[in-house]
């Protein structure tokens, strides 16, 4: 599923290109933001976190004021606290979520529209939504890659569209071949195997990065990882840490602020003797000395011919799912069980 990404994410940004419920869903998104109406995001677990991206990039497509960006609420809130005439945009790869169904339904009940990005029109969740934007490619793991990436692609594609411009097929593609390169993943994994648990750091949009990482290694690699915002490591987390804790550090902002607090915290644990890594962006990698990182990195590659955020989420996607894979082979356990072959994890998942 990893190796397919690049051409699965160039199918699906042609396909967009020519999606009336795609373009549905841009206008709605346009009305709702230039009336003043929420609008907001929704999904659960790797859907969240694609809800989440699916936020910030169309905020930063149409350059939204503070207090007034589009929001991610997980689905039990928004299930909770609908909404009323906002335009709620959930997330669900199969469709079945039992909490984004029931989002999408108390949405409509409360007079909102609504808007699903799903993979096909078969689901409970199609059924329920205005508006259905389809993938069309069902991701074949357990532990979503394609699932997560289709719809951030999705995002990009209606950021580009909010400014009037379209996303390039081929550039993206070229960014998600390149991002494939495993050197980075592996030398991580082999340093990371033998910790207890692993911390993920990042902030702004790199938190999202960091929150998928820390679901796909306790899910794929089942291993204990944690994500926390930058800043909120270094208020009081580091005092549990261990020389058996891991860190990953995801930085691709290259902002004066968050590169230094970033460095404050990679200073922090080099302090602790806590083995470190760091996904960093091109931008940003000759921002960060080698021994900050003595875990080893990975440097995501850069194209201006895909914007700056949408480039990062889609290129760190890829590469938190290279560290996923790599790591479960170097904790010895298929990242594809979920660990489901264990009595105890089929009887809680059932």
């Amino acid at each position: 599923m990893i190796a397919a990404e690049p051409a699965v994410a160039e199918r699906l940004v042609r396909r967009l290109a020519k999606d009336s419920a795609f373009d549905a869903v841009a206008s709605e998104i346009r009305a709702a933001i230039d009336a003043g109406r929420p609008v907001v995001t929704t999904g659960c677990g790797t859907s969240e976190h694609a809800a989440m991206a699916i936020a910030t990039l169309v905020s930063n497509a149409m350059d939204l004021p503070a207090g007034r960006e589009v929001r991610s609420a997980q689905a039990l809130e928004a299930v909770q606290r609908p909404l009323g005439e906002a335009l709620l945009l959930a997330v669900s790869h199969e469709g079945g979520t039992h909490a984004t169904n029931e989002a999408i339904r108390a949405a409509r009940a409360a007079g909102s529209t609504t808007a699903l990005i799903t993979v096909g029109p078969g689901s409970p969740g199609a059924a329920l939504a205005n508006h259905v934007i389809m993938t069309e490619e069902q991701d074949q793991s357990w532990c979503h890659t394609i699932g997560y990436l289709a719809p951030l692609v999705v995002g990009a594609a209606l950021a580009a569209k909010l400014r009037k411009s379209k996303l390039d097929a081929a550039a993206i593609r070229a960014l998600l071949d390149v991002s494939q390169d495993a050197h980075g993943p592996a030398e991580i994994a082999a340093a990371m195997a033998g910790t207890d648990r692993l911390i993920v750091a990042g902030a702004g949009h790199d938190a999202i990065t960091a929150r998928e990482l820390a679901l796909k290694v306790s899910e794929g690699a089942r291993q204990p990882a944690t994500a926390l915002e930058l800043e909120t490591v270094l208020h009081g987390h580091l005092a549990a840490v261990t020389r058996w804790t891991g860190l990953v550090v995801v930085l691709t902002d290259a902002s004066p602020t968050i590169l230094a607090r970033g460095h404050r915290l990679l200073a922090a644990a080099k302090a602790l003797a806590v083995p470190t890594a760091a996904i960093v962006g091109d931008e940003v990698a000759g921002e960060v000395d080698p021994d900050e990182t003595p875990a080893g990195r990975i440097v995501l590659p850069h194209t201006g011919r895909v914007p700056a955020v949408a480039g990062s989420l889609l290129a760190s996607a890829v590469a938190l799912q290279l560290l996923t894979e790599r790591l479960a082979r170097a904790r010895n356990v298929s990242p594809d069980t979920l660990g489901r072959e264990d009595a105890a994890q089929a009887a809680a998942h059932a």
